[in-house]
């Protein structure tokens, strides 16, 4: 990840055979390590992410990269979420954006929605959560619904319905099984470590035996290849990856 005047350019994995990227953020938060932990769980949601660290540097890669939609902590080093979008707004430029702040007074909800915020998610919030809202604001905003669902070969998952397929048949997940084959097609191509993997399943405090990944991973074969090609495939001592054989 490069950074460039308090701009860090992040962009998501080009997915082999799978659904292009929903759509593009620009996610701005001074705080080192949510910063990371947002781009990272956005990128695996599926999403392009680039970020930036404090106000003028969003306000510069709003303009210049026209992200889909902005994610925006208030409480910024100089300008803070509400000067930025007053700047951006008056300037002509109508991205939407989600407000990110362990704000929660009314006043401040008001004044974020009147500047021209398109919603606003309070600290602590659940990853889960803001995706959905996230997902939720694109869609009122662009007019057309995003698409909620991954295919990959003839692999199929809408993430709205709960619903997967493959090759024209009907498969029953489990809600942990779903969000592992979720994670996998977002990132087809990609090599998955076990590390990684728990803490996109499993949530990133869990401090569990990392056994259960190659269970679950054991289960979705069971479920999800039973057919050719084997889609799921485990490259030892580095971690999975679903993509067609070579």
């Amino acid at each position: 990840m490069g950074v460039r005047d308090g701009v860090a350019q992040s962009g998501g994995a080009t997915l082999s055979g799978a659904a292009q990227a929903e759509a593009r953020l620009l996610v701005v938060e001074d705080d080192p390590n949510i910063l990371e932990l947002l781009s990272a769980s956005l990128r695996f949601a599926g999403f392009t992410v680039s970020t930036a660290t404090n106000g003028a540097a969003a306000v510069s890669a709003a303009r210049e990269e026209r992200p889909d939609l902005i994610v925006l902590d208030v409480m910024l080093p100089d300008l803070d979420g509400f000067e930025v979008i007053r700047k951006l707004r008056d300037s002509g430029t109508r991205t939407p954006v989600v407000f990110l702040t362990a704000r929660d007074t009314t006043d401040d909800k008001i004044r974020g929605l009147t500047l021209g915020g398109d919603d606003y998610v309070t600290k602590p919030f659940s990853l889960e959560e803001l995706t959905a809202r996230i997902r939720a604001v694109l869609r009122r905003t662009s007019g057309a619904a995003v698409s909620a669902r991954l295919t990959f070969a003839d692999l199929e998952l809408d993430e709205e319905a709960h619903e997967v397929w493959r090759n024209g048949e009907r498969i029953s997940l489990s809600p942990t099984e779903f969000k592992l084959l979720r994670y996998l097609m977002a990132n087809a191509g990609r090599v998955l470590s076990k590390g990684q993997i728990l803490d996109h399943v499993w949530s990133y405090d869990f401090r569990g035996d990392d056994s259960i990944v190659e269970s679950y991973i054991s289960y979705l074969r069971r479920k999800v290849d039973f057919t050719e090609p084997r889609l799921i495939h485990t490259l030892r001592g580095v971690g999975y990856v679903l993509r067609l054989p070579s």
